[in-house]
């Protein structure tokens, strides 16, 4: 079977941790050689990883176009794919001979969505309900005012909310922070790809049968559909470009431990191939709140401003700690600032899987592609409270200033900036990291006045009671 792996390393072992070290390290070396030595040195990547992550934004701040295309080459250089007992590059994976997919089609019942509505907090906020929303969250540092205008936009727009005009592939049909189930809400076609898991699908299924779209996924049936990407890469490319009309290859894949950096590899390859045949075709990310960005100085005044204004308890309770904890978010007068929002406990594999995803956004925009890029707010999934320390941060961030959002509300909220985005398409920045801060929904993390990370323990303290299973009635 054919399956993508990481490069053996010196020790003949295959290492996410030495992959990513080379990797940052390439990057780096094109604008910060002193930091990619750096990075080249660090003896314990999978603690160490932290500042060299942040490293790649700083060394970037004056375009970073070359970092990110750096970065990928040297992604595509090192990946591997098991052919038979050989390993043949990653880029030759498509060359590989692949029986053809069958295609499994639904087509849902209702009547398609004709407004923007945001479910939030039990309430379907449309009209003027929505737009107090939006104003509020600018007003509370929770999202950027470019985030609530482009959704602005959109509810004055309702007609684009038809995306019968595109073919939108969800690389991760299952995910919750996907946009599959708005896009089929709203009457659209949606190219549904994800493992060849049935329970997945009948999730899947059931939501584009009630909806007013039409599901397409590779199958003979929707029980047997699905596809492996570290493993199907070449059926995969084969059954995409079967698909007509304009593709929006949309990246919201998802896999735990060093499989993700595997799969983020996996799928960037995915869409070169598929790009290199299809050059019309558009792309779609999502960006996790919980990385390193460069901010505007508007946010660093804001976040500043509250660590002024913190209460003297806590100004006490920094001292007590020898200020370790409650550290401010950047210093006075930042411009940009680094919001450093990176969390240990999601580790080095999941740091690189999604800076693969944001290198291709900036490189493909910058070569004049359609890219729907997006700061996702932090968001109750599954994955994410499967981890404890961060299910009780989660619980507890709203002290610190910080919003956590559901998924229902996450989903809607980005499928409203990609369509936006997509119906108004943008030139590349002259400097990568702007391109980023637009429409970004942080939750609150930018404009807060404590880094997150002095915050974090303090955060899963107050919101442990509430994060721990509660006990069964009677």
């Amino acid at each position: 079977m054919n399956e993508v792996v990481f490069p053996r390393a010196e020790d003949g072992r295959r290492s996410g941790s030495a992959l990513g070290r080379a990797v940052v390290a390439d990057a780096l070396r094109v604008a910060d050689p002193a930091a990619a030595a750096a990075a080249e040195r660090e003896s314990d990547w999978r603690t160490g990883y932290l500042r060299h992550f942040r490293a790649l934004v700083e060394a970037g701040l004056d375009g970073g176009y070359d970092i990110a295309r750096a970065g990928l080459a040297s992604v595509h250089s090192r990946m591997r794919v098991t052919s038979g007992g050989d390993e043949i590059p990653l880029g030759e994976a498509f060359a590989a001979a692949a029986e053809p997919l069958d295609t499994v089609t639904i087509h849902g019942d209702s009547k398609p969505e004709q407004e923007l509505v945001l479910p939030y907090r039990g309430e379907l906020l449309r009209g003027d309900a929505l737009l107090r929303r939006l104003d509020a969250w600018v007003r509370d540092g929770t999202i950027e005012e470019s985030c609530a205008e482009a959704v602005r936009e959109v509810a004055a727009e309702p007609d684009w909310l038809d995306l019968s005009d595109q073919r939108l592939v969800v690389l991760g049909a299952g995910a919750e922070m996907g946009p599959l189930p708005a896009v089929l809400a709203w009457g659209g076609t949606v190219i549904g790809i994800d493992l060849p898991r049935p329970r997945v699908w009948e999730r899947v299924a059931a939501t584009a049968r009630q909806s007013a779209g039409t599901l397409i996924a590779p199958g003979r049936t929707i029980e047997s559909a699905g596809v492996d990407l570290l493993t199907g890469l070449p059926a995969a490319a084969q059954w995409l470009l079967g698909i007509e009309g304009r593709l929006v290859l949309g990246n919201y894949v998802y896999a735990p431990g060093a499989a993700y950096p595997r799969l983020s590899a996996a799928v960037d390859a995915l869409t070169e191939q598929v790009r290199a045949q299809r050059p019309g075709a558009a792309l779609a990310f999502l960006a996790t709140p919980t990385d390193a960005f460069a901010v505007p100085a508007a946010a660093v005044v804001q976040a500043t401003t509250r660590f002024r204004e913190r209460p003297a308890a806590a100004k006490a309770f920094a001292a007590m700690s020898g200020n370790r904890l409650l550290q401010p978010n950047y210093p006075p007068g930042a411009d940009p600032g680094i919001a450093d929002s990176l969390v240990p406990q999601q580790g080095p594999n999941y740091a690189l899987a999604k800076r693969i995803q944001r290198w291709r956004a900036s490189v493909a925009r910058h070569d004049g592609t359609t890219v729907s890029f997006s700061v996702a707010p932090p968001t109750r999934t599954r994955s994410v409270l499967s981890n404890r320390l961060l299910a009780a941060a989660y619980a507890g961030a709203h002290v610190f200033g910080v919003e956590i959002f559901e998924p229902a509300t996450s989903n809607r909220l980005m499928a409203a900036l990609l369509v936006h985005q997509l119906r108004k398409p943008r030139p590349a920045a002259p400097s990568a990291w702007t391109d980023e801060t637009v429409g970004a929904a942080h939750g609150g993390l930018w404009r807060a006045a404590y880094q997150p990370r002095t915050v974090l323990g303090l955060a899963a303290v107050r919101g442990l009671p509430a994060a721990l299973p509660r006990p069964p009635r009677g």
